[in-house]
């Protein structure tokens, strides 16, 4: 499979637990953070910018911990599209060790919003036709 999108993470002391190991809620810091990457830097639509009327929010999330990631490795995160609707994205995601073997992955769906002027009405918006070209890219049938 080549349309991943990946990026490494060398595992911080800011990422672990008295145990020496990923805190868990790290790892979800972590999946936010290539989100975050891939859209910059894959699809041209840098939060910084979509956020001031745009929104793209997290509102389903599977997550499998296979195996614990300690300080000082480093982790080859892996994102996909397993489905892509008119407002919404499914992700596929996986981060693996150096050795190749998963340490969590699962699945992620994320919600294309606009956001009224007034902060307080959030309501779905359609991809454009652009966005959904870049997005179709990453896009891994099957891929389970």
């Amino acid at each position: 499979m080549s349309n991943f999108f990946i990026k490494e993470e060398k595992i911080r002391f800011q990422h672990i637990d008295y145990a020496g190991i990923v805190f868990y809620p790290r790892f979800l810091e972590m999946l936010n953070g290539i989100v975050e990457d891939w859209f910059e830097e894959a699809l041209d639509r840098p939060f910084s910018k979509m956020h001031e009327t745009n929104g793209i929010p997290t509102v389903d999330l599977k997550v499998q911990f296979k195996k614990a990631a300690r300080l000082g490795e480093t982790l080859t995160k892996k994102l996909w599209v397993k489905k892509l609707g008119d407002s919404s994205i499914l992700c596929g995601f996986r981060f693996e060790d150096e050795n190749g073997k998963t340490c969590v992955e699962g699945e992620v769906t994320l919600v294309n919003v606009h956001i009224a002027e007034d902060r307080h009405t959030i309501k779905a918006e359609s991809f454009n036709e652009e966005m959904k070209t870049k997005i179709t890219k990453y896009l891994i049938e099957n891929s389970n």
